[in-house]
């Protein structure tokens, strides 16, 4: 199973989804970590700059977003667009909007199944 975090610098879990720089990417195999990843992020419509020529993002449909993060079973961030939290979870994908700002901290959280998805974080 992959896991995907949204992170600016591979060790903090990122405030806003879209505009992360990048993203950890951890293959989980018997609930350990087989191996760790940081790729940057090219395709969320932020990054695409969408967002500066359609501030309100309406023709966004987060599919690319879904493409390249299309063998994550779970995503994690500090903080997401609620209408991009539903396209995830609607394609399948398991998505956490945490409190926690650690990247291996939320790792471990949401190993030992005690991570807490916070909807207050949506926006």
């Amino acid at each position: 199973m992959k896991i995907a975090v949204a992170s600016d610098d591979g060790k903090t879990i990122s405030s806003h989804f879209g505009r992360a720089r990048g993203f950890v990417i951890l293959e989980i195999e018997n609930g350990e970590i087989k191996s760790r990843s940081y790729i940057p992020n090219t395709f969320t419509g932020h990054a695409r700059g969408m967002h500066e020529r359609e501030p309100h993002h309406r023709h966004d449909s987060h599919a690319a977003i879904i493409e390249n993060l299309r063998d994550c079973k779970v995503v994690i961030s500090h903080g997401m667009g609620r209408r991009l939290y539903e396209d995830l979870t609607s394609a399948g994908i398991e998505v956490y909007v945490t409190d926690e700002t650690d990247v291996d901290k939320a790792i471990e959280l949401y190993l030992k199944g005690e991570l807490k998805n916070i909807s207050e974080l949506l926006h």
